[in-house]
């Protein structure tokens, strides 16, 4: 089976500037749990931008389940992103005028594919599902405008909104900035049960070094700049 990320000889950098990334290799198997950590401005959020096609790197290759995505049309990239990759940003990009239910059934509007894994569930059920398995409590009816709920409640609609249509992979970036420590915990352990039990990879930024115990793997951006670092592909 082809690795979930697969990035080999890979060199960014803005224009007028020095190389940001070069990384000679990096691999992480389909299903797998990886923590990324680094400096700020160390390039962790542009690896994943890399990683999702929104930006193009000046040379390497980066695939993904198979498919070097690098070498795809913008509306492909466009279009493959939506179908296999789930996004959790920091500040969570929900959409203020749309509720609850509408923002975590955003991505299926745009990737028949992903409504299309749901098999015969209705897609409210498996939005309502979602919510529950990330721990949305006391929030109200599901119709209610996202921006009336907590920063926490706000993260686990987000992470239900990555996480519908159960995409390959899952890139997070730094999702859990806001939260206490207590709160941190609680809500990884239960987004890496839910991406355990539909298979999907993780990849997940954050400065929180005492996050790693709970994922599989830990990689600092740092040691896999211009360097090989151990991979499980």
């Amino acid at each position: 089976m082809q690795p979930a990320i697969d990035i080999t000889d890979l060199k960014f950098g803005w224009a007028g500037r020095e190389p940001l990334l070069q990384i000679e290799r990096l691999c992480i198997d389909r299903g797998e749990r990886v923590f990324l950590t680094g400096a700020s401005g160390s390039g962790k959020s542009t690896l994943l931008s890399l990683i999702g096609g929104v930006i193009q790197p000046g040379t390497g290759s980066i695939r993904i389940i198979g498919l070097a995505v690098n070498e795809l049309r913008a509306s492909e990239r466009d279009r493959f992103r939506g179908e296999h990759l789930g996004f959790i940003f920091q500040m969570f990009n929900l959409i203020p005028y749309l509720t609850i239910r509408e923002n975590v059934l955003l991505p299926l509007q745009f990737s028949p594919a992903r409504r299309n894994r749901l098999d015969r569930m209705e897609p409210e059920h498996e939005a309502e599902r979602l919510l529950s398995a990330l721990g949305l409590v006391g929030a109200g009816p599901l119709s209610r405008p996202v921006m009336e709920l907590s920063v926490g409640q706000q993260q686990r609609v987000a992470a239900a909104r990555a996480l519908i249509g159960r995409p390959d992979v899952l890139i997070a970036d730094e999702p859990t900035s806001s939260l206490d420590a207590d709160a941190r915990e609680n809500f990884l352990r239960l987004l890496m049960n839910e991406c355990e039990d539909s298979g999907t990879t993780v990849l997940f930024v954050s400065h929180d070094r005492s996050l790693s115990p709970l994922f599989d793997r830990t990689l600092a951006l740092g040691d896999l700049n211009g360097a090989t670092p151990p991979a499980s592909c």
